[in-house]
């Protein structure tokens, strides 16, 4: 692996900081921690995918079994999952709704109306106890809560950090 980053390839996270080469590159073990911490998502829920780095933060998720040898020079690997480097880091929508079922905190259930104005990309005043940050915006279909997307959590609001050319008027 080489020991600086690349940003038109893709290069595997070290599973630890001592595997670590590139300075400043997050760590599989990091990746895991955070989704426990900030999600309540179990890192077993990773088993079977490995976690990759194109440019400087931008972290995808693969679902392999460790045959894939990096680094690799490909256009996209998987989906693109989490937004690192930055103080704050951001799951990406995808993540959100492959894995925000599984989120036992910071995941925020909206009903008819406000989820509507979420997927329309529209902030909106929530009422909301928890933790300020990035939220998984859930709701309600067939009896099972939803993942829809991230939404970010400040000063009673929640933004939609849905994408403009993913965002629809429902």
């Amino acid at each position: 692996m080489s020991a600086e980053n690349v940003g038109d390839r893709f290069d595997r996270l070290p599973a630890t900081d001592e595997d670590r080469a590139v300075p400043g590159r997050p760590t599989r073990a990091a990746v895991l921690e955070w989704w426990d911490e900030r999600y309540g998502i179990e890192p077993a829920t990773f088993a079977e995918y490995s976690f990759w780095e194109r440019g400087a933060g931008k972290i995808w998720a693969f679902r392999d079994a460790g045959t894939v040898a990096s680094p690799v020079e490909i256009q996209g690997l998987g989906m693109t999952a989490l937004r690192a480097r930055q103080e704050h880091w951001k799951p990406t929508l995808e993540a959100a709704q492959r894995f925000g079922d599984r989120a036992s905190k910071n995941r925020i259930a909206l009903p008819d109306a406000q989820a509507r104005r979420f997927l329309a990309g529209k902030d909106q005043a929530v009422s909301w106890d928890g933790d300020w940050g990035y939220l998984i915006v859930t709701h309600e279909l067939a009896g099972d809560q939803v993942p829809l997307g991230v939404g970010l959590y400040t000063y009673g609001e929640l933004a939609s950090m849905v994408p403009k050319g993913r965002r629809r008027e429902l």
